[in-house]
């Protein structure tokens, strides 16, 4: 990890494992926490979308993070903290500062299509926890873009350190970093990868790692040392699971994914749905696929 930017290399957004009942298996989680880190990744990033943690009680949502710093140590935390209204977000900040993170992930408002003026008032809030935020841009679920124009200014304000980038424009990644050059840009979504580490990216938030983190650390380290012979057979290979991580389905998919390598990815809270037959057998072969092909 790096110490004052901890928020570089992969961190993996971390499935929760449910038990029957549908309430949280918080031991599994220590251990999947645990795993995750033993078998290359950096750290996580508990109470993302993947998380599901719009449907967790506030309860629960803390104790997530308590469970993951208590697993592998605060400085591989990085908890998501979105929430409608600034004045919660701020609080999920200070939670997680209070636990031991050392940064928290913030989307912006995502109630409405929220204008400039509230997405700058709406970071500068949950700054004021005293934690470095990344912003995440996710305009296909939020409706709210932060363009590298909104962005640069997030960050000249002081309110964000790095981005998670979603759009899945690779293109965009040139123009944060003429604007914000300081500016720390991460992989948001796992089937660009390649491409945006090629164009400076500085960490991976992960999805698919949850089921193979070796193959994903090896597919990273590849492509931000510029291995491009190496990264590109590992990239190939792996891509027809990565593609997942930015449909509609993708907690489904990434908890089927664990399932078929042995381990506990379970079942969602509603309102998410189990696979159509046909996805979940696309899921499981592209899995396997990936599984006989190398290092999981």
């Amino acid at each position: 990890m790096t110490g004052h930017r901890p928020w570089r290399g992969i961190l993996v957004a971390t499935a929760l494992p449910l038990n029957d009942d549908l309430s949280v298996n918080h031991d599994r989680y220590a251990e999947h926490c645990a795993w995750l880190v033993e078998n290359g990744c950096d750290g996580v990033v508990p109470n993302g979308s993947l998380g599901e943690y719009q449907v967790l009680t506030p309860e629960e949502r803390a104790r997530v993070v308590e469970t993951a710093v208590g697993a592998i140590g605060g400085e591989r935390v990085m908890p998501g903290v979105a929430a409608y209204g600034s004045a919660e977000a701020r609080r999920w900040a200070e939670q997680a500062r209070d636990a031991g993170c050392r940064a928290v992930m913030l989307l912006p408002p995502n109630a409405y299509r929220a204008d400039e003026r509230s997405v700058l008032a709406h970071y500068a809030e949950v700054a004021k926890a005293g934690v470095p935020v990344v912003a995440y841009n996710n305009p296909i679920d939020t409706k709210v873009d932060l363009v590298p124009e909104l962005l640069a200014e997030l960050h000249a304000e002081g309110c964000i350190q790095a981005v998670k980038e979603f759009s899945g424009d690779v293109r965009r990644a040139y123009r944060i970093a003429e604007l914000a050059p300081e500016l720390d840009l991460l992989v948001g979504a796992d089937d660009v990868l390649l491409e945006l580490a090629i164009a400076g990216a500085k960490g991976w938030v992960a999805g698919c790692p949850n089921a193979l983190p070796r193959a994903c650390a090896e597919l990273y380290r590849a492509a931000v040392a510029g291995d491009l012979g190496t990264a590109r057979k590992l990239y190939e290979r792996l891509h027809p699971l990565l593609r997942w991580d930015s449909r509609v389905e993708f907690v489904q998919a990434i908890k089927v994914s664990m399932d078929v390598v042995g381990r506990y990815g379970g079942g969602c809270r509603p309102p998410r749905v189990p696979l159509l037959p046909a996805q979940e057998a696309a899921v499981r072969a592209a899995t396997e696929r990936a599984v006989a092909a190398g290092p999981a």
